[in-house]
C-alpha cells in the first residue's frame, strides 16, 4: 500500500499498487501531453514567422522589380512607339509571370497551413481518444474495486452472522445448563422434573410439599422412600430459592442453610438440600454439587440442573448402605469379624467421594470452556466489524478518486477538457 496526500484537502489516504500505478501513468501522460502542446505551439509560431518572412521577401522583390520596371518604362517613353509597344508587351509578360509566382506562393502557403492544421487536428484527436480510453480504464478499475469490496463485505457480513448465531447458541446452551425454566417458578420446575421420571425411577417414593408449619417454619418439599418392608431408605428436606424471591435485598445462599437445617431436624429428614438460583455469578455454586457438611451435617447446595442427580446419588448411596446393613446382620449372625464390614464401608465412602469429585470437576470444566468459546467468538465479531469499517472507508476514497480532481488547477488539462466538450457538442 502507498500513502498519497491530496493536493487540495491535504488529507492522506492509502491506495494499492494497481491504483498507484494508474495514477502515476496519468501524471506521465499529462506531462507528455504538455510537452507535445509546447512543441506544437513553437512549430506553429515558426511556421507563421517563415510564411510572413517569405511574403515580405516576395513583396520586397516585387516592389523592387516594379520600381525597376517603372524606371524602365519612363526611360522607354523616349523611344519610338514600336520599340515601346514591344518593350511594354515584354514587360507585361514579365509582370504576368511575377503575378503567377505570387499566386503560386499564396497557394503554397495555404497548403502548408492546411497540412499543419491537419497534423495538429490529428494529434488532438489521438490525444482525445487516449483520454477517453483513460476514462474507460478508470471506470473499469472503479467497478472492479466496487465489486471486490462488495464481495468482501458480503463475506464479512456472512461470517459475522455465523458468529452471532454461534454466540447465541453458546449462550443458550449455558442458560440451559443453568435452568430450563421458561415462565414457571423454581418449585414448579423441580416438581415437573421429578414427576417426569416418578413412574419409572421413583415408584415407591414420596415427594410432596411440606405443609406442616406447626413449628413456625417449614421447608418446600420432602422426599421419602421406603423398602418393601416399610423401612425408610432415605429422606430429604428440599428448600427452593429463586432470585425473584428476594427483590428488596439480594440474599446469599448461606442465609438459608441454618433455617433449612432446623426444618430438616424437626421433620426428621436425613439429608437437607438447598436448590438455588441465588448468587448466579458465584463459581462455587456454578461448578456442581456443593457439600456444606462442614457446617451442617448431610447438607448440600445445588443448582436446579442437579436436582434429579442429587436425589439419585443420595438414594443409591442409601440403597448401598441398606445393602451393607443387611450384610452386617448376616455377618453378625455368622460370627464374622466386623473389620471387613468397616473396610467395605470405608471403600464405599471413598469411591462415592471420588466419583462425586470427578463429576463436579468435569461439569465445572464444561462451563469454563463454554465461557471461553463465547469470549473468543465475541472478539472475532469485533475484529470483523472493524475490518468492515476500514473496507467501507477505502471504498469511499476509491469512488471519490477522479482524474479531474487529480489534475485540478492545471490550465492545460482544463483547456483539453473544454475542447473535448466543444467537440462533443
Amino acid at each position: 500500500m502507498n500513502e498519497i496526500i491530496c493536493p487540495n484537502c491535504q488529507k492522506a489516504f492509502k491506495i494499492d499498487e494497481a491504483g498507484f500505478a494508474d495514477i502515476l501513468k496519468q501524471v506521465r501522460d499529462h506531462q507528455f501531453e504538455e510537452e507535445i502542446q509546447s512543441r506544437l505551439h513553437l512549430a506553429e509560431k515558426e511556421k507563421e514567422s517563415a510564411v510572413k518572412l517569405a511574403e515580405a521577401n516576395v513583396r520586397f522583390s516585387l516592389q523592387e522589380d516594379l520600381a525597376k520596371k517603372d524606371q524602365e518604362l519612363v526611360e522607354l517613353k523616349a523611344k519610338n512607339d514600336c520599340d515601346l509597344a514591344e518593350h511594354l508587351a515584354r514587360k507585361e509578360a514579365e509582370i504576368a509571370k511575377m503575378k503567377s509566382k505570387i499566386e503560386n506562393a499564396e497557394i503554397e502557403k495555404k497548403l502548408t497551413v492546411t497540412e499543419a492544421l491537419q497534423k495538429i487536428e490529428k494529434e488532438r484527436d489521438e490525444l482525445a481518444y487516449e483520454l477517453k480510453n483513460k476514462e474507460n480504464e478508470k471506470q473499469l478499475l472503479a467497478n472492479s474495486l466496487k465489486e471486490k469490496f462488495s464481495a468482501e463485505l458480503r463475506s464479512k457480513d456472512e461470517i459475522i452472522r455465523f458468529k452471532d448465531e454461534e454466540i447465541a447458541l453458546r449462550k443458550d446452551m449455558k442458560l440451559k445448563l443453568s435452568t430450563k425454566m421458561i415462565g414457571e417458578t423454581l418449585e414448579q420446575h423441580c416438581e415437573t422434573e421429578f414427576n417426569k421420571i416418578r413412574a419409572t425411577a421413583f415408584q415407591k417414593a414420596y415427594f410432596e410439599k411440606d405443609n406442616d408449619s406447626r413449628s413456625g417454619s417449614k421447608g418446600d418439599y420432602i422426599y421419602r422412600e421406603t423398602d418393601d418392608e416399610g423401612n425408610e431408605i432415605i429422606s430429604i428436606m428440599f428448600e427452593m430459592k429463586n432470585e425473584g424471591d428476594e427483590t428488596a435485598t439480594k440474599k446469599r445462599n448461606e442465609d438459608f442453610i441454618k433455617e433449612l437445617d432446623k426444618d430438616r431436624t424437626e421433620k426428621k429428614c436425613e439429608y437437607a438440600v438447598l436448590v438455588t438460583l441465588l448468587e448466579a455469578e458465584n463459581e462455587l455454586y456454578n461448578g456442581g454439587i456443593v457439600d456444606v457438611s462442614h457446617k451442617y451435617n448431610k447438607m448440600y447446595i445445588i443448582r436446579p440442573q442437579f436436582f434429579i442427580p442429587i436425589i439419585t446419588l443420595l438414594r443409591n448411596a442409601a440403597l448401598n448402605s441398606m445393602k451393607f446393613k443387611a450384610e452386617l446382620n448376616m455377618i453378625k449372625n455368622q460370627n464374622v469379624d466386623i473389620t471387613n464390614f468397616e473396610d467395605n464401608i470405608n471403600k464405599f465412602k471413598e469411591g462415592f467421594a471420588k466419583n462425586y469429585e470427578l463429576a463436579s470437576r468435569k461439569f465445572k470444566t464444561a462451563i469454563d470452556e463454554i465461557d471461553k468459546t463465547i469470549d473468543h467468538l465475541q472478539k472475532t465479531k469485533d475484529a470483523l466489524l472493524s475490518s468492515e469499517n476500514n473496507l467501507r472507508l477505502a471504498n469511499n476514497k476509491a469512488e471519490d478518486l477522479t482524474i479531474k480532481k487529480l489534475t485540478r488547477g492545471n490550465p492545460t488539462m482544463t483547456a483539453k477538457f473544454e475542447d473535448l466538450k466543444n467537440d462533443s457538442i
